[in-house]
């Protein structure tokens, strides 16, 4: 079987110049470059650049995703919009969620691994619906951070002798609000990432409502500003940092005006518990669907036995009619018509053992057996419906 491998990195706040497409125009002569996006696809052979120095260097998101089951997600931000203190707090485990750090930035990756493989999907489009989830995560929304250290407590990857022990020993971190209603890009990186729905359920248990965002007052809260700090963010967007100055004023505006209580909770929840709440989610689920094909098959049984009982009232009130049905039925050797007799006689069985008149019926089902006794087939339908046979 031939390799998939899907390649795309974004330049998101910058644009990058005519010299950086032309270095990067050396990693692949296959790659699309534009200013702002650089993709490629491989069946065989490998990516010649290193996606961690790409990230460095000049974008801020990355995805990746092979056909063996590795997908791997990443984004950059400015050290001004992503506190590294903070982020390490959730993702801190190299090779499922981590943080890494350059002069100017800070670079938070996910990585998923299926050891089964043969995941494939097509990577072109699946970059685009995950973007704003950045957004969210500069202007101050750590629900992206969370659903990281969740990704890690899913694939256990806490350290190298990774044990129940270990996972009862990891505490969560702070619990942000909002991961009962995750936004659609953040619900996107979690399909993307497989975090497990039953595991986010189980940790949203401890999630209050997000707060409704709004910018309402903040033109006055912006005219408030110290002078220096308005001329440091003019300078900012004159320099095309327009994108950075506008999720600064955001995240520094909505954190100022949060309620109080509408912070991340510490809980002390342990990763084990997590996943034992998980489990018992998806238990509870089962038993549901187990419970609802019970109630269905005994919905049909029900209405199937309601049918029988309607059949054979209309049919004990023309036996005559269904005894020459039988004959006629019987008369060629045609399969599908076998069936239809023996179905009749098998009600009109019911039907005399009801009316304590077996005797009657029995006779007349011998005859039909003598009659066609030479009719294997025929004969055979009438034993495995428990038809009286010969003496």
């Amino acid at each position: 079987m031939s390799e998939y491998q899907y390649y795309e990195f974004r330049a998101l706040d910058r644009r990058l110049t005519s010299e950086q497409q032309k270095q990067l125009r050396s990693l692949s002569s296959r790659a699309e470059i534009s200013a702002t996006r650089f993709t490629n696809e491989y069946s065989y052979g490998d990516f010649r650049g290193d996606p961690g120095r790409l990230l460095e260097e000049y974008f801020d998101a990355y995805l990746y995703a092979a056909n063996w089951g590795t997908r791997e997600l990443a984004f950059r931000l400015p050290r001004a919009l992503l506190d590294a203190h903070i982020a390490r707090r959730y993702c801190d485990e190299e090779c499922r969620a981590w943080v890494t750090e350059t002069d100017e930035h800070v670079i938070l990756r996910f990585r998923w691994d299926d050891d089964e493989g043969d995941d494939w999907i097509e990577g072109d489009g699946l970059l685009d619906p995950l973007l704003a989830a950045r957004g969210e995560l500069a202007a101050g929304d750590t629900r992206l951070l969370y659903l990281g250290w969740l990704l890690t407590v899913q694939l256990g990857g806490f350290d190298e002798d990774d044990d129940d022990e270990n996972l009862e020993d990891n505490v969560e971190p702070p619990v942000p609000a909002g991961l009962k209603d995750l936004s659609d890009p953040l619900a996107s990186v979690a399909k993307f990432l497989k975090i497990d729905d039953d595991l986010i359920a189980a940790a949203a248990e401890a999630s209050g409502p997000l707060a409704p965002v709004s910018d309402a007052g903040i033109a006055d809260w912006v005219m408030a500003l110290p002078t220096s700090e308005k001329d440091k963010f003019l300078t900012m967007v004159a320099e095309g940092e327009g994108a950075q100055v506008e999720a600064l004023l955001a995240q520094r505006f909505r954190r100022e005006s949060r309620p109080p209580d509408m912070a991340a909770a510490s809980t002390g929840r342990t990763a084990g518990e997590l996943l034992a709440g998980a489990e018992a989610r998806r238990a509870d689920r089962e038993a549901a669907k187990a419970r609802a094909r019970e109630e269905a098959r005994a919905r049909r049984a029900a209405e199937q036995a309601d049918a029988y009982e309607r059949r054979l009232e209309k049919l004990s009130g023309s036996k005559d009619e269904a005894w020459q049905q039988v004959e006629k039925l019987t008369m060629f050797s045609k399969p599908k018509e076998y069936d239809q007799a023996t179905q009749l006689l098998k009600d009109l069985h019911e039907i005399a053992r009801r009316q304590d008149d077996t005797a009657a019926f029995t006779a007349r089902v011998r005859e039909l057996r003598t009659r066609y006794a030479k009719r294997p087939s025929l004969m055979e339908r009438f034993d495995r419906a428990g038809l009286p046979r010969l003496e």
